[in-house]
């Protein structure tokens, strides 16, 4: 028994504890990012967290022999933990797609970022921040997004989205909305593949108009084949 508690160490049932509560932690909120099938769920999560609380662990106990042994070696718990949280942003950014006018993975980029600042924290021993800052993120995950669709519900119906081939008439789709007295905020053409294109047109906010009205227009132009509001 004194060997294998030799063999693990005498800080291990600390480590082990802190493991533990990061899989936990961390993964409460990659299992809502899971929910809502997002590219980083349950599993990468954990593994951002515990990985995360395995560098602050090694930074704080790693070194513990090379210090008795040595005065001249300066300790600074503070200089992996650095690395782990200006290095998961390479995981954060791929995470983060962009379709036409619409940017998609932020929040998920952004929980990925905070995982990784909880697994340090509890690889730290600051459970009580850890688990207050988990609960804070998963209110913010769960409950704020009904909240902030209220908010932005006429966003989303300013942006038009058009499925067209690479012979339709850009002028006659501006017509329209010449003939309607709307005006437009931003407009992008995107390649889809060598015969279709991505059409997206943003209007100006606070523009009255019958959207149906808009969109059976459109729709009946020749290369039109498909349009919808986003």
């Amino acid at each position: 028994m004194e060997q294998l508690y030799e063999f693990l160490g005498h800080d291990f049932d600390v480590m082990l504890v802190r493991v533990l509560l990061a899989t936990l932690l961390c993964g409460l909120i990659g299992f809502e990012r899971e929910i809502k099938n997002h590219s980083a769920g349950f599993r990468t999560h954990i593994l951002v967290g515990v990985g995360s609380c395995l560098m602050m662990l090694l930074s704080i106990y790693g070194f513990e022999e090379y210090i008795t042994k040595f005065d001249t070696i300066r300790f600074d718990p503070a200089r992996i933990p650095s690395y782990v949280i200006s290095g998961i942003g390479f995981l954060g950014a791929g995470t983060i797609m962009v379709h036409g006018m619409t940017i998609r993975g932020l929040t998920t980029a952004a929980s990925i970022w905070t995982v990784a600042g909880i697994g340090l924290v509890i690889g730290a021993g600051m459970y009580s921040l850890a688990i207050l800052v988990t609960v804070v993120v998963l209110l913010s995950l769960i409950f704020l997004n009904s909240w902030e669709r209220i908010f932005t519900r006429g966003k989303s119906e300013n942006v038009l989205h058009l499925i067209v081939s690479k012979d339709v008439h850009i002028a006659k789709v501006l017509n329209i909305f010449d003939e309607h007295a709307l005006l437009i905020n931003r407009f992008e053409i995107e390649s889809e593949s060598k015969d279709q294109r991505n059409v997206y047109i943003e209007l100006e906010k606070n523009q009255e108009f019958n959207r149906n009205d808009i969109l059976d227009e459109i729709s009946k132009l020749e290369n039109v084949t498909y349009v919808y509001e986003r």
